[in-house]
C-alpha cells in the first residue's frame, strides 16, 4: 500500500473515531414526571414470569399506593425460565412507554432475562416519551442501560411483589412521589437489629463520596461488562448488592468490575445487604466482609458496606442518575436534587 493512501486512509480513520466518540457522548439527563395518586401504571415482566399469587400482590401493592394498574398484554406469559419471548416482552415495555395514559411502568419482578433486551430497545422511543421506570435486581440492565442511552432515570427501588414495608414505602414515596430537593436515605432501624451478618454494616473506606449514582445487582453489572450499555463509572457513586452468592463468586465478580470499570476511577461505593452470601462452614473460605475488603479496600475511595437495599424486606429507592453524597461517619446517601419533576 502506497504512503499517501494509508495515510489518508488512517486520518479518514481517526475522523471517524472521532466523530463516534462525539457521536456516543452522555445525552443530557431527563427526569420523568412524578408519580401521583390516580394515575395510571403499567405493570410488566420484562424478566423472569410471575406466579400469579405474586402477580396479584403486585397489584395490591400499587393500590394500596392509590395507583391503577394495567396489565402489560404479555405479563403473565412464560418461556422457559423467562417471562415470554424477547419479542412479547420488549412489545409490552415498548407499550408501555409508546401509550400516553401510562404515567409510570413498574416491573412485577426481576430474575433473568433483561440484558437480552438491550440491543432491541427503542431508545429514541423511550427517550420521546420519559416515563419512570421502576425495578431492581435483574431491572438494573434497564435502568442502567436506559440512563446511559437516553438520559432517562430511573429508580431501582421495589418490585412490584416486593414486601412493601413502611421503610420500603416511605423511601419509595420520598423519591417518587413526593419528592424534595434533598433526601436524606438512612439505614432502616429494622435492618441494624437483625442478628444476621449480612445486615452488619462494614466501613471499608471512610469518608464522604458524592456523584451521580449507578449501580445495582453485581451479577447484572458484571454481566454488562463490555457490552456497551454497562453504566460509566469515573466520578460516579457506584451502588452494588446481590445475593445468593458464595464469597468466591462474589470475588470473581468484583475482580471483572475492577478490570472492565477501573473502580478506582469513581466516587465511591455505597454496597447494600448481600444476603445469603456468605460461604457454608466446612467451606475453606474468606467470609463476605473479608473477601469484600480483600478485593476493594486499596482503591483508595469511601466505601461502606450495608446500606438498606438488595434482596431484603426495608429497602430504599435509589434513583439511576441522580446527584447523590454517601457519608460513612453518619451512614447515610443524601440525595441532591430531585429524581422527577
Amino acid at each position: 500500500m502506497k504512503r499517501r493512501q494509508f495515510s489518508g486512509m488512517l486520518a479518514a480513520g481517526m475522523s471517524a473515531l472521532a466523530f463516534t466518540k462525539h457521536a456516543t457522548a452522555a445525552p443530557p439527563k431527563k427526569k420523568p414526571a412524578r408519580l401521583q395518586k390516580g394515575q395510571k401504571v403499567g405493570l410488566i415482566a420484562p424478566g423472569s414470569a410471575i406466579e400469579e399469587e405474586a402477580l396479584q400482590k403486585a397489584i395490591k401493592n400499587l393500590k394500596e399506593l392509590g395507583l391503577q394498574v394495567e396489565l402489560g398484554k404479555h405479563v403473565r406469559a412464560s418461556h422457559g425460565y423467562i417471562a415470554g419471548t424477547d419479542e412479547e416482552r420488549l412489545s409490552d415495555l415498548h407499550m408501555m412507554f409508546r401509550r400516553t395514559d401510562i404515567d409510570a411502568i413498574w416491573c412485577a419482578r426481576g430474575g433473568y432475562g433483561c440484558t437480552r433486551l438491550l440491543p432491541d430497545l427503542d431508545y429514541e422511543l423511550i427517550q420521546s416519551n420519559p416515563k419512570l421506570l421502576i425495578g431492581y435486581s435483574d431491572i438494573t440492565a434497564l435502568l442502567n442501560g436506559i440512563f446511559e442511552k437516553t438520559g432517562l432515570v430511573g429508580i431501582h427501588g421495589p418490585v412490584g411483589a416486593s414486601e412493601q414495608t413502611d421503610y420500603t414505602k416511605e423511601h419509595f414515596v420520598g423519591v417518587a412521589m413526593n419528592p424534595k430537593k434533598q433526601f436524606k436515605i438512612k439505614l432502616s432501624p429494622e435492618n441494624l437489629e437483625k442478628k444476621d451478618k449480612a445486615f452488619e454494616v462494614q466501613v471499608i473506606q471512610p469518608g464522604k463520596a458524592e456523584g451521580i449514582l449507578v449501580g445495582g445487582n453485581l451479577s447484572l453489572l458484571a454481566a454488562m461488562a463490555g457490552t456497551g450499555y454497562q453504566p460509566a463509572v469515573k466520578d460516579r457513586l457506584v451502588f452494588i448488592e446481590d445475593v445468593g452468592e458464595k464469597p468466591y463468586r462474589v470475588d470473581r465478580m468484583l475482580t471483572q468490575l475492577r478490570q472492565a470499570y477501573a473502580l478506582e476511577e469513581a466516587a465511591g461505593l455505597a454496597l447494600g445487604v448481600f444476603a445469603d452470601c456468605e460461604a457454608d462452614e466446612d467451606d475453606a473460605s474468606l467470609t463476605l466482609k473479608e473477601c469484600l475488603e480483600d478485593r476493594l479496600g486499596d482503591l483508595g475511595i469511601p466505601i461502606m458496606y450495608g446500606f438498606s437495599f438488595g434482596h431484603i424486606s426495608n429497602q430504599c429507592s435509589l434513583p439511576v442518575g441522580v446527584k447523590a453524597q454517601m457519608d460513612t461517619t453518619t451512614k447515610t446517601i443524601t440525595l441532591l436534587e430531585a429524581a422527577v419533576q
